[in-house]
């Protein structure tokens, strides 16, 4: 019985351990945002008034 219980607890550490070391590789990844392109003028702007 206290093998059992020797043993679920070592799984249990390895668990958490792995848990904690996988958020932490997540936290310290660095995201970046590619830039926003300029949206395209409109036909209507570039067209020059009517005379």
């Amino acid at each position: 019985m206290i093998t059992v219980l020797v043993i679920s607890i070592i799984v249990i550490l390895i668990v958490l351990a792995l848990s904690v070391l996988t958020i932490g590789k997540g936290y310290s990844y660095k995201h970046t945002v590619d830039p926003i392109d300029p949206l395209p003028e409109s036909k209507e702007k570039n067209k020059e008034p009517e005379k």
